[in-house]
């Protein structure tokens, strides 16, 4: 069992602005006035390119899939949250809280895994729980240590409690569940996705525990941590809010690990965190300021690792 993987499914964005159907309750998201659509959907495709090559310059392997204009899908390029993979050839698909992103739900992606030489078993499928406007957006809700089969999960309007209790029976993992807040003028409101403010690596987890206001969820957290030896490097609320929990240890060349992140939320953390980071690994960041301002996601939400096992062509 691995936590990290060297291969990384992106999609490329075609039609990317501000997606008003999750600003309700994505509070990182910012409308950019008196700036054409089609002006910001070329900068977040200059961002995504740049840092696709990027991660392929440190010997990751990116799938990269472009958006197709069938239909309205301003937040493609963020597929974590539809969709994750896992090491005995499963596939996961999750409920959807904005109408327009379960539109971004392609079965052709599948088949580009498998062209790639992934081996897909089955796929567990989760998205009926719309029906019932119960959700669990993927690898945004649900953070895993794959290793210890830990799971972690702040509830939102987008982190159902019961369906993320489900997918820890089904995938065999200890859920461990808190609130995270984060302040919206001068109000405490759930934070939308736990990758914002959240973050496993092989040997240690970025977190921001000011997030978790109840103590004892806060201790509970802290206490899964360190039995699982993680070494627990604290942000701020104020860096949450440039993206530093949202991000991803990944394989590069040789199985080497690196940190990645954008550059806003390298920018704001400080000298010691960064030599705290870099004790365990070498950090990798990209400018992704029209993606992070707009989409109110960041490195981490546009990448879906691919941990599939790879198929025997013997």
């Amino acid at each position: 069992m691995k936590q990290t993987t060297n291969t990384i499914l992106m999609i490329r964005p075609v039609s990317f602005r501000m997606n008003e159907q999750t600003a309700v309750n994505n509070y990182y998201q910012k409308n950019v006035d008196n700036v054409l659509s089609a002006s910001v959907n070329k900068k977040a495709q200059q961002e995504f390119d740049a840092y696709v090559e990027k991660l392929k310059s440190f010997g990751v392997n990116v799938v990269v899939v472009s958006d197709t204009d069938d239909f309205d899908t301003p937040d493609s390029i963020f597929p974590n949250n539809w969709i994750s993979f896992h090491e005995d050839g499963t596939v996961a698909i999750y409920p959807m809280f904005a109408e327009n992103r379960r539109l971004e739900r392609r079965e052709d992606i599948l088949n580009v895994l498998e062209d790639n030489g992934f081996l897909i078993e089955h796929v567990v499928d989760y998205t009926s729980a719309e029906e019932e406007d119960i959700f669990l957006e993927g690898t945004g809700s649900v953070i895993l240590d794959r290793v210890n089969r830990k799971a972690y999960c702040a509830l939102s309007p987008r982190a159902d409690e019961d369906l993320f209790i489900e997918f820890c029976e089904d995938f065999e993992y200890t859920p461990i569940v808190f609130t995270a807040n984060q302040t919206v003028n001068r109000e405490r409101k759930a934070i939308y996705h736990t990758n914002v403010m959240m973050c496993i690596a092989e040997t240690f987890a970025v977190i921001c525990l000011d997030a978790i206001d109840d103590k004892k969820e806060r201790k509970n957290v802290v206490k899964h941590l360190k039995e699982t030896n993680k070494d627990i490097i604290a942000i701020t609320e104020n860096q949450v809010n440039s993206f530093a929990g949202n991000m991803l240890q990944v394989q590069g060349t040789n199985n080497e690990l690196y940190l990645v992140m954008s550059q806003a939320a390298y920018n704001c953390l400080t000298p010691h965190q960064i030599s705290q980071i870099e004790k365990h690994c070498p950090i990798i960041s990209s400018s992704l300021n029209t993606i992070e301002t707009c989409g109110g996601g960041s490195a981490r939400c546009m990448m879906a690792e691919v941990f599939l096992p790879k198929q025997n062509l013997s």
